[in-house]
């Protein structure tokens, strides 16, 4: 039987049944039950899997040797060092992009070298490299090209180079099509033909990934020797955590040991940009997930949002306070732009599929408009993708009636499947399962909506596209004494891959609820026996959620996750309220629930 939906029209899935061998493991753990399904959704299956997960270190990376080309590329570049030649990095204009692009520009300033930063503009260039860029940098003297967070689709980019005498060297992340550019190396951990096993890299991991082979085999050269001091890699990782999680990596694997330690680094980070980029925001001391993903990335990403796109990278690479004080000056008032920009898509956006006859199942959005700006069409793809649970192309059309999309997807469809399957529609398209960018004529916008729409039809499960809430377990409010919490705070960062556990708590009554800031609702939990726990849900009201929370009429079911709220010097659990529904009556807990 279908679970009733919640006050914001959901079902609560279970996110993954444990097996026996999950629940055994949290037993070896001295770990409570609750742990076995975060276990089985983690895929960890050993005491060792659990330990390296809590404990995550930068001795348990795997070797950078493992990638194809990657010796095939540090040797290219170590020769021109010796040779002293004029090296480029060629990055994308988001916040993966700036930070690979950072991350190499300030190993090779401690070798000594300048490396020349090139980064296209998103409006006139678009994404990646492309002839006209690479003949501006052979016409600097540039001799070797090492591309960031791109270039896996850029064939005639790299023939061009080759053919004005230039070498390039493509480090990347996205997905390749069938056959890949001439280039010297091509590192990517997506190659069809690549064995190494981690997968789940970021363009910033894959450059991290360079530096480490680079600098291992410049070692073992006796490179280090005398006034040249050996790089402290530990030092590049805060750049390392800030593009996986701007660029929703899964947090998991090699990701999970890079972001734990590089967010552990932007407490006393060495870069003066992303210190500013603190102070512009409000934050000290340590960041967290959260604030890198919705307050730091937003702000790198503003400038390449609105054809400024090396501005993320200078700002990030320089070490004059001065120049990092301008330009995260200017990123802060672009970024406020860019959101009234997105709010007012956005708006347009939403008006157009109340346009849509009613009776039409749409599965995916397709929208498009002459007066949207490219650079946002991407985020407005994301809020819309997140607030109707449907895959969302958002599409700005030129005056030649040209149109730059944005996509973003839903778990439980591959975007980059479904486009492919509608090719036909296109003049050019790429990405991964989750994102990815198309450009297409005006005249092709209805034909592709269509095919579109029918490729996810005959090619989805119809629960797919239900709203849901995952949740980890049925438990109860005496199950998550302080200790119990702190012990949850080790599974952090969370992200993608590695979500934050949502608990739920069943017959509950609500009491002292109030709003706060005329959008938040802060309340306490009862349960049957009176064990009381505090509560917040955040931005619900107005709205089903938090006037369903407010009502205080009926007993509730509420799902949650737990916390530690520190507030001038004290400590205290507090459950962060994600959804909740009127109690369901004879329920037995997780049984109750949808598998």
């Amino acid at each position: 039987m279908m679970a009733p939906l919640s006050f914001s029209k959901k079902i609560w899935k279970t996110r993954k049944e444990p097996l026996d061998c999950h629940r055994q493991l949290a037993r070896e753990a001295g770990l409570e039950p609750f742990y076995a399904g975060i276990f089985a959704d983690r895929h960890l299956t050993a005491v060792e899997d659990v330990r390296r997960f809590f404990e995550p270190k930068l001795g348990m990376l795997a070797d950078p040797l493992g990638l194809r080309d990657m010796e095939l590329g540090v040797a290219r570049i170590i020769l021109a060092l010796e040779r002293k030649e004029k090296m480029a990095v060629f990055g994308d204009y988001d916040v993966d992009g700036a930070t690979s692009s950072a991350l190499l520009i300030r190993y090779f300033r401690i070798l000594g070298v300048e490396l020349h930063l090139y980064v296209p503009d998103r409006l006139t260039e678009g994404y990646g490299p492309n002839d006209a860029a690479m003949r501006t940098l052979a016409g600097e003297g540039v001799t070797l090209v090492i591309t960031v967070d791109c270039g896996i689709t850029a064939h005639e980019a790299v023939e061009t180079a080759r053919g004005l005498g230039m070498e390039v060297i493509i480090t990347d992340h996205h997905q390749p099509r069938d056959t890949l550019p001439s280039a010297l190396a091509v590192i990517n951990p997506n190659r069809a033909d690549e064995s190494f096993s981690h997968k789940e890299l970021a363009g910033v991991g894959v450059a991290f990934y360079l530096v480490m082979a680079l600098n291992r085999a410049l070692r073992e050269r006796g490179y280090f020797t005398g006034i040249r001091a050996e790089p402290d890699l530990k030092t590049l990782l805060d750049l390392v955590a800030v593009g996986t999680i701007a660029d929703v990596a899964p947090l998991m694997g090699l990701n999970r040991i890079m972001v734990k330690v590089g967010l552990l680094a932007t407490e006393h980070t060495r870069h003066v940009g992303l210190r500013v980029l603190q102070e512009a925001a409000r934050l000290s001391g340590r960041l967290s997930a959260g604030q890198v993903g919705f307050q730091i990335g937003p702000r790198i990403n503003a400038g390449g949002r609105l054809s400024r796109g090396r501005l993320g990278a200078e700002l990030l690479a320089t070490d004059d306070p001065v120049r990092a004080g301008e330009i995260a000056q200017f990123l802060e008032q672009a970024n406020r732009e860019r959101q009234l920009i997105e709010e007012k898509i956005q708006k347009q956006a939403f008006a157009q599929m109340m346009q849509l006859p009613p009776e039409k199942k749409i599965l995916g959005h397709v929208l498009a408009d002459r007066n949207w700006h490219p650079g946002v069409v991407g985020i407005v793809a994301s809020r819309i993708a997140e607030k109707t649970h449907r895959p969302t192309i958002v599409i700005a059309l030129d005056e030649q009636g040209i149109g730059k999309g944005s996509a973003r997807s839903i778990p439980g469809v591959n975007l980059l499947q479904a486009i492919d399957a509608c090719q036909s529609h296109l003049l050019a398209f790429g990405g991964h399962h989750a994102a990815a960018g198309l450009t297409i004529e005006q005249g092709q916008l209805l034909p592709f909506a269509e095919a579109f729409n029918r490729f996810l039809a005959e090619n989805t499960p119809e629960e797919v596209f239900q709203m849901a809430l995952l949740v980890d377990g049925h438990t109860r409010l005496t199950d998550f004494p302080f200790e119990t919490v702190a012990q949850l705070e080790r599974l952090q960062p969370f992200g993608r891959g590695n979500p934050e556990p949502v608990f739920v708590f069943e017959n509950i009554r609500v009491t002292g609820q109030r709003i706060l800031k005329d959008r938040h609702v802060k309340c306490h939990l009862a349960d049957l026996e009176d064990n009381t726990l505090e509560a917040i849900a955040f931005n619900v009201f107005p709205g089903p959620l938090g006037e369903g929370i407010l009502s205080g009429r009926q007993r509730l079911d509420v799902a949650g996750s737990l916390t530690i709220n520190r507030f001038q010097g004290r400590e205290r659990v507090q459950l962060i309220i994600r959804d909740a529904r009127l109690a369901q009556q004879g329920s037995q807990g997780i049984s109750s629930m949808e598998h």
